[in-house]
C-alpha cells in the first residue's frame, strides 16, 4: 500500500515525534520557519514509498498530520483512489 502525508503547517510545532516513529525515515523538520517560529514536519521525498501506517498522525500531539492511502476501489479492481486514512484516528482523542 502506498500513502502520503499532509502536514498542517499552522498546527505543527516541530516536536519531531513524527520523524522519530516513521518506519521508513521519510519525515524530517523543514529548513525554514513558519510565521509562528516553528520548523514544521515535511516529507523527505514526496516520491518515496510511505506505507500509510498512521504512526505519525497517531503520535502527533497537535493533530497536524493527515495520512492519505492509495487503495484499490471496490467497484473496479483496476482503478485506484486516494482516501484520508488517518482522519478518524487523528481526531478520535479530541
Amino acid at each position: 500500500m502506498r500513502g502520503t502525508i499532509v502536514v498542517d503547517e499552522n498546527r505543527c510545532k516541530g516536536c519531531e515525534l513524527c520523524a522519530s516513529v516513521c518506519p521508513k525515515g521519510l519525515i524530517q523538520m523543514a529548513d525554514w520557519f513558519t510565521p509562528r517560529g516553528y520548523r514544521p514536519a515535511v516529507l523527505v521525498d514526496p516520491n518515496a514509498t510511505c506505507t500509510g501506517c498512521l504512526l505519525c498522525s497517531t503520535i502527533c500531539p497537535d493533530v497536524a498530520i493527515t495520512v492519505y492511502r492509495d487503495v484499490a476501489s471496490r467497484q473496479s479492481p483496476g482503478s485506484r483512489k486516494v482516501s484520508p486514512a488517518g482522519l478518524a484516528t487523528v481526531h478520535s482523542g479530541m
